[in-house]
């Protein structure tokens, strides 16, 4: 007996032990990141790393500011995420809803069709999805953004999940009340599949926020640049600020840890319960 809790006591410490250092290999490129932001060039190439610079540089943040149109960039970046996030939610959603809810013929093959998009590489799809924006008239648009990313797969799949949870007989006494198909949606479904919509919101904004393959495909005018883009901008042929480069890139990703803060009970019940009911 005394063998096995000895056993069960060193499994314990090495299950943590492995956890905090994967945590730990984790975190130490965001620290590097922050320390770096505070240093020049010459101080972030500097080995072995000085962890804690001797002078902190926080003209490094003033400078982008200057040099970079970086609040122009963050607005279109908030612009896109909330507008892209919004009309993922509502098509996610109601595509969820027709797919669980809403009985009609081949809706399982169709809802597998569908999902088999998921397997698909965005780079196949790069090429004819830029012909087809670009015939529309819509290239160098936020528009054109907008529209390829308004539609997922992903989250039809995750709110699906969850709405199978809720019981028929709740969607049929609602029928025989009188409410019709929207109602049901807009009366029932949604307000029961909050955490999943959550949890589906901050997958879209951290996509939607570090995207730079689709703005740097599509956005050719700078006033449209988005923030990932700008931070490209930094780099020159002949020079690069590194120091501010990881300073615009510490500014680009507090808003998504303060969104992950603020909803993270949310977002982690949306995921359990996708899973438990997938």
């Amino acid at each position: 007996m005394k063998n096995m809790k000895d056993r069960n006591l060193i499994f314990t410490i090495l299950k943590y032990a492995i956890v905090l250092a994967l945590t730990i290999s984790m975190l130490i490129p965001f620290l590097w990141m922050i320390s770096a932001s505070f240093k020049t060039n010459m101080e972030v190439f500097s080995f072995p790393i000085q962890w804690i610079p001797e002078t902190f540089h926080f003209e490094n943040y003033s400078n982008i500011w200057e040099i970079s149109d970086y609040p122009k960039m963050f607005f279109n970046t908030v612009k896109l995420t909330v507008i892209i996030t919004i009309l993922q939610i509502i098509t996610s959603t109601l595509a969820a809803y027709a797919f669980s809810k809403i009985v009609f013929p081949e809706r399982n093959l169709l809802f597998l069709l569908y999902l088999a998009t998921m397997m698909v590489p965005y780079q196949v799809v790069m090429i004819p999805q830029f012909s087809i924006i670009r015939k529309m008239g819509l290239s160098n648009t936020h528009l054109a953004l907008i529209l390829i990313q308004a539609f997922t797969p992903m989250g039809v799949f995750l709110i699906k999940q969850f709405f199978d949870g809720i019981p028929n007989e709740l969607i049929e006494a609602a029928r025989i009340d009188g409410l019709n198909e929207f109602g049901i949606y807009r009366k029932i479904m949604l307000p029961l599949s909050k955490s999943a919509m959550v949890s589906l919101a901050i997958l879209t904004i951290t996509a939607t926020w570090n995207d730079f393959l689709a703005p740097l495909i599509y956005i050719s005018d700078s006033k449209l640049y988005t923030i990932q883009l700008g931070l490209r901008n930094l780099c020159s042929e002949y020079t690069t600020e590194y120091g501010q480069i990881m300073a615009a890139s510490v500014m680009s990703v507090i808003p998504i840890f303060v969104v992950y803060c603020l909803f993270q009970r949310f977002f982690e019940e949306g995921m359990i319960s996708g899973a438990v009911k997938g």
